[in-house]
């Protein structure tokens, strides 16, 4: 009979403040999805950090009688010696993997340029003795480089050493940039959301004073009083999170694996486990707006 009671009260809320309800419905909406977006752009820059800083790798290139280089004599080609040095100090690296270390000869080199441009009228452009030799480093932790790079740059025989990080950290700047921006854009809005809902269970608590005055006076508790103010918001809330999360589905399927996953197959794309993870984050943040504002509100506005 209590609950049959709080059930009345709560549909009789969200009927009263119908306007209001669906107001924090779309607040909610919007910005959970902008908030499980957010979520997914995070675990898709991960998923590429994960595929290609594992393959980044340093390369070495030694000096040839054609190339210049301050640590190349003119017209000199590396000695065997110089090569020797170079691969100890590599090897003796802590920052280098064990058996990371890999030399390429000309030969090898050529024939990755003939794969790489097979068919394009440069492919005829160098012969075998234009290619230069490198070593091919691989790291314990891509992150850490700098030492591997100043340890071999001033080593005689090294004409230049190449990074492929300087190439994908701005890369990975302007995702997680856009990737923050999100984040931040939707919790502006859950803050909105949140004060929206506490603003309703005022407005909803001042309409139903005097009934809540005879229910104190009748001995009602906190929580009984509470409860239908609680269940409005919590409903709203849930409705929100099935609408963003409709939202996430909706956005991975058509454009991450309709569209993306098509268009561009070489990189590592979110799929359904990663957007489960997303609408679960979306379901607690969006009943933690609804649950915490709503408690606040009524410790203080429901005191007659």
């Amino acid at each position: 009979m209590r609950f049959r009671h709080i059930f009345a009260e709560t549909f009789a809320g969200l009927r009263q403040n119908l306007t209001m309800t669906l107001a924090v419905i779309m607040t909610m909406w919007v910005s959970l999805s902008l908030f499980g977006a957010g979520l997914l752009s995070y675990q898709q820059v991960e998923l590429m950090k994960g595929r290609w800083y594992d393959k980044i790798e340093i390369s070495v290139f030694l000096c040839t009688p054609d190339v210049r280089g301050e640590q190349c004599d003119p017209g000199q080609a590396v000695t065997q010696a110089q090569k020797d040095a170079i691969r100890q100090t590599l090897e003796s690296n802590p920052e280098v993997a064990p058996d990371g270390v890999y030399f390429e000869s000309k030969q090898e080199a050529w024939t990755e340029f003939q794969k790489a441009y097979e068919g394009n009228p440069i492919q005829d452009s160098l012969t075998v003795e234009q290619m230069q030799e490198s070593f091919r480093v691989k790291l314990k932790n891509p992150e850490q480089y700098e030492g591997v790079v100043s340890a071999v740059i001033d080593l005689k025989g090294v004409q230049t050493v190449q990074d492929l990080r300087k190439y994908l950290d701005p890369f990975f700047s302007w995702l997680n940039l856009l990737q923050w921006g999100t984040i931040v854009s939707s919790a502006l809005l859950l803050l909105a959301a949140a004060l929206q809902i506490g603003n309703t269970i005022r407005l909803a608590a001042f309409a139903r004073r005097r009934e809540i005055g005879i229910m104190r006076l009748v001995g009602a508790s906190n929580l009984y009083i509470t409860l239908p103010f609680l269940f409005e918001a919590v409903i709203s809330a849930l409705v929100g999170v099935v609408l963003a999360s409709a939202t996430l589905v909706t956005g991975v399927y058509f454009v991450i694996m309709r569209k993306a996953e098509v268009s561009i197959q070489s990189l590592p794309w979110i799929g359904w486990s990663q957007t489960g993870l997303a609408i679960a984050g979306v379901a607690v943040v969006g009943l933690a707006l609804s649950i915490i504002p709503t408690l606040i509100t009524t410790r203080k506005y429901l005191r007659v």
